[in-house]
């Protein structure tokens, strides 16, 4: 059995194919700057050590991003598989679940209106998810499609750790609660945990951090989610490539007041001009290791 599993952005489809049989990874890319001039595929076949870096590929669309996904997977001199019917589905890794979702699910009309309508809490994520799911059902409708969401990790955290104070009604009516991220990362490290400390995992007390471009920390309890630094949306927590992470509410308010900016405008501030890239021009983890290095 083939499975394709993909990681799907608003101009980035990352991606790997595994040999569930044999327990490994038989290939793995990224298609880049989707609906971009510059848009590019890079690709390694991890059997043969063939691979693709950066070649430019035109991906006007999530629809032809996959395409060149799967052209390059079954390509004659570098792909591992001959053709697309040898994978047996394709798993999604979609951000935000709400309370709606605790478990991973199988792709149908109402799981996807589901995800559109959660997507005002990761309106950088769910969107182009739910972009590569429609992509890869228009490539083969018959092809099952399964999701797993990052928030459904978070579903253990109990109420008075989710809760914000505020109003009652807030909740009630627009679901304004903590949700957290992170939770396919989560549930693999539990797993290394367990075996590394020889423990059940019902027995592990754990903080466990995610560090990247998006980051967060989470307080593990008898091997479930106690408590996690991101909140109703992946933008609260720590300081991330291009979100702020926590801020004062009212510094919020204040800029928008200063700045006449709309509630719209303020989320794409402080979801992609912050953080490391709002600090110092320079968003990239590694690149900023490399300059302080350097620095003269």
């Amino acid at each position: 059995m083939k499975i394709l599993v993909i990681n799907c952005g608003s101009s980035t489809i990352k991606y790997q194919l595994y040999d569930m049989d044999k327990n490994e990874v038989m290939a793995k890319g990224r298609c880049d700057k989707i609906g971009l001039d510059t848009s590019n595929m890079i690709y390694k076949n991890l059997i043969t050590g063939d691979k693709i870096d950066q070649e430019p590929a035109p991906m006007k669309d999530h629809k032809e991003a996959v395409s060149q996904l799967i052209s390059v997977l079954t390509d004659k001199k570098i792909g591992v598989i001959k053709s697309f019917s040898e994978i047996s589905a394709v798993g999604h890794r979609i951000v935000q679940g709400g309370n709606i979702f605790s478990e991973a699910v199988v792709v149908t009309d109402k799981v996807k209106k589901d995800i559109d309508y959660l997507s005002d809490f990761a309106p950088l994520h769910n969107p182009g998810a739910l972009m590569g799911i429609n992509a890869m059902q228009e490539i083969n409708k018959d092809m099952m499609n399964v999701v797993v969401f990052d928030t459904a990790f978070h579903q253990t955290i109990p109420d008075y750790n989710y809760r914000y104070a505020i109003k009652e009604e807030y909740y009630t009516k627009y679901g304004i609660r903590k949700y957290g991220a992170h939770g396919t990362s989560y549930v693999y490290i539990l797993g290394q945990l367990e075996k590394l400390l020889n423990k059940p995992k019902d027995k592990i007390n754990a903080i466990v951090c995610h560090l990247g471009s998006g980051a967060s920390v989470c307080a593990i309890k008898d091997g479930k989610s106690y408590d996690t630094s991101m909140g109703f949306t992946p933008h609260e927590g720590l300081m991330m490539e291009t979100r702020c992470g926590d801020i004062d509410a009212c510094a919020v308010t204040k800029i928008m007041e200063k700045e006449n900016l709309t509630p719209r405008q303020m989320e794409t501030v402080l979801n992609k001009e912050c953080g490391r890239l709002g600090v110092c021009s320079i968003p990239d983890e590694r690149q900023l290791i490399e300059a302080a290095n350097n620095r003269k």
